[in-house]
């Protein structure tokens, strides 16, 4: 208990701590964001500054620093307009695109729409009248990319979390399923003792001549039990398969629940062909078998129709249960498989998990709910391949 609070405790310093990183670093960067983008204003003032003078020095005049400033703008878009909005001149614009029509039209929109312009006025002495010009212009590339700086490294944490969350969640699933796989071979080893006790009972009964109909039927709950204790010892390992006749071995799995449900419940089972061979492990497969009709029976409260159907195709075999039950949501069809998720009162919601293990990771199947309507019932199928 301690171990676990400290974990929590440790993970939850480390979160803490990355999200005061993060805070820190994206605050960093709005900050040096906003100092670059007054430099940027600034340069553009001293460039216009330099154009105004450009306006107003005589032809005589030493021009060398004002065409300096203005050359050394090599990264800053700019636009100059007359007061009337007339384009003058561009500087830092794609040459190419600047020739395709509206081009700098689109480009004075996005200027306008993001900084202020910078006006220049200066007097015409030949016209004798004042002259305003509006240089406008927009971030720089560099300025635009760290724009975006902030939501990429907001991306790069959350998939770095979501690693993280995900790296946890999947130890935590293989320590759950580390447990259950002990748990389950020592059940089946605590099973194995009474078994043999009752073995022993049953000769005792056939000795003192007990009725043959209620020995027969006491060995095969005892054989029922002990095929139970072989499926628990073989979880966590990977089952062997052989190739067998599955119509056969459903049919047995079949036949020992309907004997012993309610006479309510009517049986109906059907098969293309007496003999239809499949790799399968008989124990694991006869246990989805019997799954999915215990949960037929629970569907229907104990009162309804089932009937098991095994059809072939060319290279398949489908395994049809159909119930007359209360059926299932489409909001919950996708979630019935998921280890844990029940529908039931009581119950661990593993049936329908192992059986999708049994069939899609060692049998190579698949299976699924094909038609579902509420209050009619539901329809799953198990997908086979056919061995000739």
């Amino acid at each position: 208990m301690a171990s676990q609070q400290y974990t929590k405790l440790i993970r939850g310093l480390v979160i803490s701590a990355s999200f005061i990183i993060v805070s820190l670093i994206l605050w960093n960067t709005y900050s040096f964001f906003q100092k670059f983008k007054k430099e940027e204003r600034s340069k553009i003032e001293v460039l216009a500054l330099a154009y105004k003078r450009l306006n107003i020095l005589d032809l005589n005049a030493d021009i060398t620093l004002e065409y300096k400033i203005i050359g050394n703008n090599h990264n800053i878009p700019i636009l100059i307009t007359t007061e009337k909005g007339e384009i003058t001149e561009w500087s830092n614009l794609d040459p190419n695109k600047v020739k395709q029509p509206n081009y700098l039209k689109k480009q004075l929109a996005l200027m306008k729409s993001q900084n202020v312009p910078i006006v220049v006025s200066y007097l015409d002495k030949e016209k004798n009248k004042t002259i305003r010009l509006y240089i406008y212009y927009r971030d720089s590339d560099i300025l635009t990319k760290l724009k975006y700086y902030p939501i990429a490294l907001i991306l790069i944490l959350v998939l770095f979390t979501s690693v993280i969350y995900l790296f946890f969640k999947s130890s935590k699933v293989a320590e759950q399923n580390k447990l259950w796989t002990g748990m389950a071979k020592e059940t089946a080893h605590q099973i194995g003792t009474p078994l043999s006790s009752l073995l022993g009972w049953i000769e005792i009964l056939r000795i003192e001549n007990t009725d043959k109909n209620t020995v027969q039927e006491i060995e095969k709950d005892v054989s029922r039990l002990n095929t139970i204790a072989e499926r628990f010892s073989k979880i966590g390992s990977v089952p062997e398969v052989k190739k067998k006749n599955i119509v056969a071995t459903t049919k047995n799995a079949f036949a020992y629940l309907q004997a012993r449900s309610s006479k309510q419940v009517h049986f109906n089972f059907n098969s293309s062909s007496p003999v239809i061979n499949a790799n399968i492990n008989e124990q694991l497969f006869s246990w989805v078998i019997e799954n999915l009709i215990k949960n037929a029976i629970d569907a229907m409260e104990g009162k309804g129709e089932i009937h098991l159907n095994i059809n072939e195709t060319s290279k398949n075999i489908l395994i049809t249960i159909k119930d007359t039950g209360k059926g299932i949501s489409k909001k919950i069809q996708q979630k019935i498989f998921s280890p844990g998720f029940t529908t039931k009162k009581r119950g661990w919601g593993l049936g329908l998990s192992l059986a999708k293990r049994i069939i899609e990771d060692y049998h190579n199947g698949k299976i699924g709910v094909i038609n579902s309507e509420i209050g009619k019932g539901t329809t799953f199928e198990i997908s086979l391949k056919k061995q000739l």
